[in-house]
């Protein structure tokens, strides 16, 4: 007789999620992980339509980035330590009046941004 194999590991999930699935025949157990994977897969997609949809009302233009280059500041990515590649320059009012460049990017389900300077130097004032 061969042994049985051992039952595996619950993930770190909430139990009225296990639960259920626990009560499931090894086919339809199939089928959930089939669509869990392909509402993953669809998500990611979602997420990613939300960057770009983001970043194309609030990345700034070429003229904000000559501006910012010519006053010292740094506009590559890399130059940060904190900033990953895949983020952009925007401008972010703090308060009424009061405008600022930083890097923003997505982690995970929600946006972090990185200060690089004000939008007008103190020359400007």
């Amino acid at each position: 007789m061969t042994e049985s194999p051992e039952r595996p590991t619950a993930p770190e999930l909430p139990q009225y999620v296990l639960d259920p699935l626990d009560r499931q025949s090894p086919e339809r157990l199939e089928a959930i992980a089939a669509y869990a994977e392909a509402l993953a897969d669809w998500k990611r997609s979602q997420r990613e339509e939300d960057v770009a949809v983001t970043r194309a009302a609030e990345e700034v233009d070429e003229e904000a980035i000559e501006d910012l280059e010519e006053r010292g500041f740094e506009t590559d990515p890399k130059a940060y330590e904190d900033v990953p590649s895949k983020a952009y320059i925007t401008v972010k009012e703090t308060k009424p009046g009061y405008h600022y460049y930083y890097w923003q990017w997505r982690e995970g389900d929600s946006w972090a941004n990185e200060y690089i300077g004000p939008v007008t130097s103190e020359n400007d004032s």
